[in-house]
């Protein structure tokens, strides 16, 4: 059963949505971005995200953007493209060293 303030929300929420107040928000339309922190302990996610707001990243976030980065190019690519191979090369090197660092770490 939901509470007095789940209804409070939900109607606020609705006349909005009905006024038309939440159209134009920054990333409308656009897919939600999670953290992809999900077995990293409360403790190094906060850590993790003091220091992202403070600008810098640790080692393990800045390999998985270069990864995410690498895969997006090589998607791009057509299968017979050398540049293609070159790219997936190195995107195997980058997650060996993800998964050496993950053991280092235990």
């Amino acid at each position: 059963m939901a509470s007095l303030f789940d209804i409070l929300a939900e109607q606020r929420i609705a006349d909005a949505l009905r006024r038309g107040e939440l159209d134009n928000l920054p990333g409308a339309g656009k897919p939600l971005v999670f953290d992809d922190e999900l077995f990293v302990s409360p403790e190094q996610r906060m850590a993790n995200k003091i220091l992202r707001n403070a600008g810098f990243a640790p080692p393990e976030i800045a390999l998985r953007r270069e990864i995410a980065a690498l895969r997006a190019q090589i998607a791009e690519l057509g299968d017979g493209s050398e540049r293609r191979q070159l790219l997936r090369g190195r995107l195997a090197m980058l997650i060996v060293q993800m998964q050496e660092m993950r053991r280092e770490r235990g």
